[in-house]
């Protein structure tokens, strides 16, 4: 074990990343500045950046040229999932993200960037039960609040059980697809019984840091969700990505 002492950039960031995590620079709070740092611990302005830019490469600050770093803002709105609060959502006709915003005092918006078939990837195919390459529709989206994007979202969907149906069209489903689903007159006709979420943390590829306006350092979170019927079949995987400085995901599991 070294007997060297952490370099000083990474007790400067040591220090305001505790600042930070304690509440006691709060989102939005100036940092101080190198100047500032500099005189604090007897170093270099140099020193002092690099400190700072070390927990931007985390994703806890934010600056830009000619102003001071401040706090970055928490998670701006909590998304709640649970078996009750699906059926509510489908009987209001208005889905889970707008209405869990709306009521944050946010503005959700939807937006269907493209309605296309393409042949199934193999971890969509693996979840919905189908050959790898089997043709699926594929409806991507872009979800924004208060004008700001916020997640990405591509739903895929059997193509022998939606063909020809308003999943292939470029346009908003009243209800979502979950209600097309349930829809006695539909193409599946049966209820959902069951979602299953798979979550990945990574970084995101360059696409997504641009489509998503994604800071330096900011992780994201993919979200697989197959969802079932009471048949047995998986009938949609829904793709998300989403920016983990937007967003708190909170599950509520009733076992009986």
């Amino acid at each position: 074990m070294s007997d060297h002492p952490r370099p000083l950039y990474q007790r400067i960031a040591d220090d305001l990343r505790a600042s930070i995590l304690t509440g006691e620079l709060g989102p939005g709070d100036k940092l101080p500045s190198e100047n500032a740092l500099k005189a604090r611990y007897g170093t270099t302005r140099a020193t002092a950046a690099k400190g700072v830019a070390l927990l931007k490469s985390e994703g806890l600050v934010a600056s830009s040229q000619g102003k001071a770093a401040t706090v970055r803002p928490r998670p701006s709105v909590q998304m709640l999932t649970t078996g009750a609060n699906f059926r509510h959502r489908l009987k209001t006709g208005v889905s889970n993200f707008n209405a869990e915003a709306a009521a944050q005092g946010l503005m959700p918006e939807q937006r269907i960037l493209k309605v296309e078939t393409t042949p199934a990837p193999p971890e969509v195919a693996g979840r919905l039960g189908i050959p790898t390459g089997d043709p699926v529709i594929v409806r991507r989206r872009i979800y924004l609040l208060s004008g700001k994007p916020a997640q990405l979202v591509d739903g895929y969907y059997p193509f022998d059980l939606f063909h020809g149906t308003a999943v292939e069209e470029p346009r908003k489903i009243r209800g979502g697809v979950s209600a097309l689903i349930e829809n006695p007159t539909g193409p599946v006709r049966e209820r959902i019984t069951q979602f299953v979420e798979d979550l990945d943390i990574r970084m995101p590829v360059p696409s997504e840091t641009e489509a998503l306006a994604i800071p330096l350092g900011v992780p994201l979170a993919r979200v697989l969700r197959t969802a079932r019927v009471a048949s047995g079949r998986a009938v949609e995987v829904l793709d998300s990505r989403v920016p983990c400085d937007r967003h708190r995901f909170r599950y509520v599991i009733d076992v009986p």
